[in-house]
């Protein structure tokens, strides 16, 4: 009997995940029609979106009151590239870390609109990370909807879709680029083309003013779990 013990107590067993309300990649543009001052503009987007008082709330009136989030910029197939990684945020301090912490980082995505590469990017990182959520989101932003190499967006999001996960989508009609003239309709895009899954939506940003808005309602949509009003809030 003794040996016995001393055998269970020297066995290794594998660490549980920890559970969490949702797993959120948010993945942002960082293709070649985004500048390097839209880079830090939508970092800082999303930085004031986190540390947001109703944000916070969402988070911990939660099933389990804190997230995993991790943001990732995307461009080329391949180019991903994770900025801030895995991070539990469950309180102020916590969301002002994972804040702070968005604007450190160099640049490291360049090239043409992937939008096939970036989706599974998302779903391998929420399928090998340590945590487990209740939900498991993908947060897409970009403003076009090209995909210039790698997987077509239809695979891509079937595969994703079928691992069971929910795409939701944040296009960007930004004044610096001409994605307006090009675009005018890019929420329907996203509706059509890119989000999917159980109470999928599209929230767009319609200039940079918006665009901090525009994201906390997103998320605290994607944390609480409601649908917005409106398909496309914000338009």
């Amino acid at each position: 009997m003794i040996r016995i013990l001393s055998l269970i107590c020297c066995m290794a067993f594998p660490v549980l995940a920890e559970d969490v309300s949702v797993e959120l990649v948010l993945l942002a543009d960082a293709s070649g029609s985004i500048s390097p001052e839209e880079i830090r503009f939508q970092r800082q987007g999303y930085a004031e979106a986190l540390t947001h008082p109703q944000v916070i709330s969402a988070i911990q009136t939660s099933a389990y009151g804190r997230i995993a989030v991790t943001y990732v910029e995307w461009a080329s197939a391949g180019e991903e590239d994770v900025v801030v990684p895995w991070s539990v945020i469950d309180d102020e301090t916590s969301a002002a870390a994972f804040a702070e912490a968005l604007p450190l980082p160099p640049r490291r995505a360049f090239g043409r609109n992937a939008i096939g590469s970036a989706l599974l990017t998302g779903k391998r990182l929420i399928e090998t990370n340590d945590h487990e959520g209740w939900r498991k989101v993908i947060d897409f932003s970009g403003d076009s909807a090209n995909n210039f190499n790698g997987p077509p967006i239809e695979t891509a999001r079937a595969e994703v879709l079928a691992s069971g996960i929910i795409i939701n989508g944040l296009p960007i009609l930004c004044r610096f680029c001409d994605t307006p003239r090009r675009y005018p309709d890019l929420g329907g895009i996203y509706a059509e083309r890119i989000i999917g899954g159980p109470g999928a939506f599209v929230v767009t940003a319609e200039s940079e003013a918006d665009l901090a808005e525009a994201i906390r309602r997103k998320l605290v949509l994607e944390i609480s779990g409601r649908l917005p009003d409106r398909q496309f809030a914000g338009r």
